[in-house]
Protein backbone atom coordinates (compact mmCIF):
# COMPACT_ATOMS: atom_id res chain seq x y z
CA UNK A 1 0.00 0.00 0.00
CA UNK A 2 3.17 2.65 1.00
CA UNK A 3 4.35 1.91 -2.46
CA UNK A 4 1.06 2.92 -4.35
CA UNK A 5 0.79 5.82 -2.16
CA UNK A 6 4.11 7.02 -3.39
CA UNK A 7 3.39 6.58 -7.01
CA UNK A 8 0.23 8.44 -6.58
CA UNK A 9 2.10 11.17 -4.54
CA UNK A 10 5.08 11.11 -7.08
CA UNK A 11 2.00 11.22 -9.85
CA UNK A 12 0.54 14.53 -8.12
CA UNK A 13 3.44 16.02 -8.12
CA UNK A 14 3.72 15.78 -11.58
CA UNK A 15 0.14 17.56 -11.73
CA UNK A 16 1.35 20.01 -9.78
CA UNK A 17 4.47 21.20 -10.71
CA UNK A 18 4.47 20.23 -14.29
CA UNK A 19 0.60 20.25 -15.49
CA UNK A 20 1.14 16.85 -16.50
CA UNK A 21 -3.02 16.26 -17.84
CA UNK A 22 -1.88 12.66 -18.49
CA UNK A 23 -1.07 12.14 -14.96
CA UNK A 24 -4.21 13.82 -13.60
CA UNK A 25 -6.10 11.58 -15.88
CA UNK A 26 -4.42 8.28 -14.56
CA UNK A 27 -5.50 9.85 -11.05
CA UNK A 28 -8.64 10.47 -12.02
CA UNK A 29 -9.62 7.30 -13.74
CA UNK A 30 -7.78 5.26 -10.53
CA UNK A 31 -9.88 7.23 -7.64
CA UNK A 32 -12.92 8.28 -9.39
CA UNK A 33 -15.29 4.88 -9.11
CA UNK A 34 -14.44 4.08 -5.29
CA UNK A 35 -14.94 7.69 -4.50
CA UNK A 36 -18.18 7.93 -6.23
CA UNK A 37 -18.93 4.76 -4.13
CA UNK A 38 -17.87 6.26 -1.00
CA UNK A 39 -19.66 9.61 -1.42
CA UNK A 40 -22.86 7.89 -2.13
CA UNK A 41 -22.52 7.03 1.81
CA UNK A 42 -23.49 10.28 2.14
CA UNK A 43 -25.71 11.58 -0.69
CA UNK A 44 -27.73 8.21 -1.65
CA UNK A 45 -28.15 9.43 -5.42
CA UNK A 46 -25.90 8.23 -7.70
CA UNK A 47 -25.65 11.48 -10.28
CA UNK A 48 -25.48 13.65 -7.45
CA UNK A 49 -22.34 11.43 -5.78
CA UNK A 50 -20.56 11.55 -9.23
CA UNK A 51 -20.89 15.59 -9.34
CA UNK A 52 -19.89 15.86 -6.04
CA UNK A 53 -16.58 13.81 -6.75
CA UNK A 54 -16.15 15.48 -10.29
CA UNK A 55 -16.58 18.98 -8.55
CA UNK A 56 -13.22 18.10 -6.13
CA UNK A 57 -11.22 16.69 -8.89
CA UNK A 58 -11.88 20.19 -10.49
CA UNK A 59 -10.65 22.11 -7.23
CA UNK A 60 -7.53 19.93 -7.14
CA UNK A 61 -6.90 20.59 -11.25
CA UNK A 62 -7.55 24.29 -11.17
CA UNK A 63 -5.71 24.68 -7.09
CA UNK A 64 -3.09 22.28 -8.32
CA UNK A 65 -0.36 25.14 -8.14
CA UNK A 66 -1.41 26.41 -4.59
CA UNK A 67 -2.22 22.88 -2.18
CA UNK A 68 -0.43 21.42 0.52
CA UNK A 69 -1.18 18.09 1.10
CA UNK A 70 0.20 16.61 4.91
CA UNK A 71 -0.84 13.91 4.54
CA UNK A 72 -1.13 11.16 1.64
CA UNK A 73 -3.17 11.67 -1.56
CA UNK A 74 -5.57 8.53 -1.01
CA UNK A 75 -6.49 10.06 2.56
CA UNK A 76 -6.68 13.83 0.60
CA UNK A 77 -9.30 13.12 -1.27
CA UNK A 78 -11.30 11.13 0.92
CA UNK A 79 -11.29 13.81 3.19
CA UNK A 80 -11.86 16.40 0.54
CA UNK A 81 -15.25 14.25 -0.90
CA UNK A 82 -16.38 13.54 2.65
CA UNK A 83 -15.96 17.42 3.25
CA UNK A 84 -17.72 17.98 0.30
CA UNK A 85 -20.86 16.01 0.04
CA UNK A 86 -21.03 17.38 4.11
CA UNK A 87 -21.12 21.19 2.37
CA UNK A 88 -23.76 19.86 -0.27
CA UNK A 89 -26.01 18.42 2.58
CA UNK A 90 -25.64 21.10 4.88
CA UNK A 91 -26.95 23.35 2.12
CA UNK A 92 -29.75 20.69 1.44
CA UNK A 93 -30.74 21.29 4.92
CA UNK A 94 -31.11 24.98 4.58
CA UNK A 95 -33.11 24.64 1.32
CA UNK A 96 -35.40 22.49 2.74
CA UNK A 97 -35.79 24.73 5.68
CA UNK A 98 -36.03 27.66 3.29
CA UNK A 99 -39.04 25.79 1.72
CA UNK A 100 -40.52 24.55 5.29
CA UNK A 101 -41.02 28.41 6.03
CA UNK A 102 -42.49 29.30 2.51
CA UNK A 103 -45.13 26.43 3.35
CA UNK A 104 -46.09 28.94 6.88
CA UNK A 105 -46.86 31.71 4.00
CA UNK A 106 -49.80 29.69 2.92
CA UNK A 107 -51.40 28.56 5.70
CA UNK A 108 -54.62 30.60 5.09
CA UNK A 109 -55.19 27.88 2.43
CA UNK A 110 -57.56 24.98 2.01
CA UNK A 111 -56.55 21.78 3.07
CA UNK A 112 -56.79 20.59 -0.26
CA UNK A 113 -54.03 23.31 -1.39
CA UNK A 114 -51.70 22.70 1.61
CA UNK A 115 -52.05 19.07 0.26
CA UNK A 116 -50.88 20.27 -3.09
CA UNK A 117 -48.14 22.45 -1.75
CA UNK A 118 -46.55 19.68 -0.33
CA UNK A 119 -46.61 17.79 -3.01
CA UNK A 120 -45.51 20.31 -5.27
CA UNK A 121 -42.80 21.19 -2.53
CA UNK A 122 -41.51 17.56 -2.62
CA UNK A 123 -42.13 17.35 -6.58
CA UNK A 124 -39.91 20.75 -6.58
CA UNK A 125 -37.18 18.65 -4.22
CA UNK A 126 -37.00 16.07 -6.50
CA UNK A 127 -36.69 17.70 -9.67
CA UNK A 128 -33.85 20.07 -8.27
CA UNK A 129 -32.46 16.66 -7.02
CA UNK A 130 -32.39 16.00 -11.12
CA UNK A 131 -30.38 18.63 -12.23
CA UNK A 132 -27.06 18.67 -12.98
CA UNK A 133 -24.63 20.23 -9.88
CA UNK A 134 -23.63 23.24 -11.95
CA UNK A 135 -26.92 23.71 -13.24
CA UNK A 136 -28.45 23.20 -10.06
CA UNK A 137 -26.17 25.63 -8.26
CA UNK A 138 -26.36 28.60 -11.03
CA UNK A 139 -30.55 28.05 -11.01
CA UNK A 140 -30.21 28.51 -7.14
CA UNK A 141 -28.32 31.32 -7.28
CA UNK A 142 -30.50 32.97 -9.80
CA UNK A 143 -33.94 31.97 -8.13
CA UNK A 144 -33.60 31.49 -4.53
CA UNK A 145 -30.62 34.09 -3.85
CA UNK A 146 -31.54 37.08 -6.69
CA UNK A 147 -28.11 36.79 -8.06
CA UNK A 148 -27.38 38.48 -11.59
CA UNK A 149 -25.94 36.01 -14.03
CA UNK A 150 -22.76 38.16 -14.26
CA UNK A 151 -22.28 37.60 -10.48
CA UNK A 152 -22.75 33.89 -10.95
CA UNK A 153 -20.52 33.46 -13.56
CA UNK A 154 -17.99 35.21 -10.91
CA UNK A 155 -18.42 32.42 -8.56
CA UNK A 156 -18.87 30.06 -10.37
CA UNK A 157 -15.85 30.84 -12.56
CA UNK A 158 -17.56 30.80 -16.06
CA UNK A 159 -18.61 32.52 -18.65
CA UNK A 160 -22.42 34.09 -18.22
CA UNK A 161 -22.80 32.71 -21.10
CA UNK A 162 -22.49 29.72 -19.73
CA UNK A 163 -24.86 30.57 -16.36
CA UNK A 164 -27.53 31.58 -19.60
CA UNK A 165 -27.02 27.83 -20.62
CA UNK A 166 -27.36 26.66 -17.15
CA UNK A 167 -30.13 28.49 -15.83
CA UNK A 168 -31.98 27.51 -19.25
CA UNK A 169 -31.29 24.14 -19.05
CA UNK A 170 -32.76 23.82 -15.72
CA UNK A 171 -35.80 25.47 -16.72
CA UNK A 172 -36.60 22.67 -19.78
CA UNK A 173 -36.00 20.52 -17.22
CA UNK A 174 -38.06 22.03 -14.25
CA UNK A 175 -41.00 22.49 -16.81
CA UNK A 176 -40.72 19.26 -17.78
CA UNK A 177 -40.79 17.32 -14.31
CA UNK A 178 -43.34 20.01 -12.97
CA UNK A 179 -45.36 20.42 -15.61
CA UNK A 180 -48.98 18.94 -13.86
CA UNK A 181 -48.46 21.43 -11.43
CA UNK A 182 -48.26 24.69 -13.41
CA UNK A 183 -51.50 25.75 -13.32
CA UNK A 184 -51.26 25.83 -9.53
CA UNK A 185 -48.41 27.37 -9.51
CA UNK A 186 -50.09 30.08 -12.36
CA UNK A 187 -52.44 31.05 -9.06
CA UNK A 188 -49.72 31.71 -6.75
CA UNK A 189 -47.45 33.95 -8.77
Amino acid sequence: MKEKDTIYENMFRKVAFQDDEQAFKELFLEFFPALCVFAMRYVLQEETAKDLVQDVFFKIWKNRKNMDITTSFRNFLITSVRNHCTDYLRKQKVENRYLEENMLAFSHTSPEEVYTLKELEVSIGEALAKLPLNVREAFEMSRFKGMTYIAIADKMEVSPKTVESYISKALKILRIELRDYLPFLLLFI
